[in-house]
């Protein structure tokens, strides 16, 4: 009972001190003042600001359809990395999921130098492009994370069952395979777009062209002092990361169910 209670209030302590600075950040986003050193009257000034913001506004969108777009990618070519490492043979697999977690243990300074050197080489110019491609490759591996566990889970005999009643191999991939690694897809998906959205290290070697991420203004404009049109900015986004988390909540729920539906018929 001790160790319950004691785990509970270290659990809330860790919550504490990981949302209090966010809290914090938010409070003041409402402040008339300037400054974070005291709060004023309550406005909503530094929103409307924002709003009016068509700078700020653009790399905002552009920052959420980079996320989008790579992690897209990323969950699709993971998804069937995945796959092949699965039924690769056991020395093979053993190096590809080296190769695969060398990018996930690497420092994020390490790979955008080396994507800046390799784009620099091939005289690619940096941009769009070149960030899409470097958020791409950071976020496969991670993919493929999610989803190996869930191909170790599956029983193999569906697939057999499935040839065995004809079924070819788009049906067996769509109808048997992808529903029972949708749990572990859509985890790849909303992690490789937690990643992109809040990648800086990388993002900062490969951009270029007046091209540039939410991650990287913000950096440009803390240099030059503390902006609580910035505060309003990371509220939006903090409520908007709380969507995604709710939608992700919902559809991992919904597959949950439809998985024990079928694992009452299959019994």
């Amino acid at each position: 009972m001790k160790k319950t209670i004691w785990g509970r209030v270290y659990f809330g302590l860790v919550l504490l001190i990981l949302y209090l600075p966010i809290f914090y950040l938010i409070y003041f986003s409402f402040s008339s003042g300037s400054s974070m050193d005291h709060f004023r009257h309550f406005t909503w000034e530094h929103y409307q600001t924002l709003f009016a913001d068509k700078r700020l506004l653009a790399i905002l969108l552009e920052t959420i359809m980079l996320a989008l777009l790579s992690s897209l990618a990323a969950t699709v070519l993971g998804t069937f990395g995945a796959i092949a490492i699965q039924r690769s043979k056991e020395g093979y697999r053993k190096i590809l999921l080296s190769f695969n977690n060398i990018l996930i243990v690497s420092p994020d300074v390490v790979i955008g130098a080396s994507f800046l050197i390799l784009f620099t080489a091939l005289g690619f110019s940096l941009g769009f492009a070149s960030v899409l491609l470097s958020h791409i490759a950071f976020s496969v591996p991670i993919v493929v994370l999610m989803v190996l566990p869930k191909l170790k889970e599956m029983d193999n005999s569906l697939i057999d069952a499935a040839r065995d009643l004809g079924a070819n191999n788009y049906q067996v991939f769509s109808q048997v395979l992808l529903p029972a690694l949708t749990p572990g897809i859509l985890s790849g998906f909303f992690m490789a777009l937690t990643y992109s959205l809040d990648d800086f290290a990388v993002t900062f070697f490969v951009t270029g062209n007046g091209f540039t991420t939410l991650s990287v203004e913000i950096y440009s404009r803390a240099r030059q002092g503390i902006d609580l049109e910035v505060n309003a900015l990371s509220t939006i986004i903090f409520f908007f990361v709380l969507l995604l988390v709710g939608v992700y909540y919902f559809l991992t729920k919904r597959q949950g169910k439809k998985a024990n539906k079928l694992g009452g018929l299959l019994r």
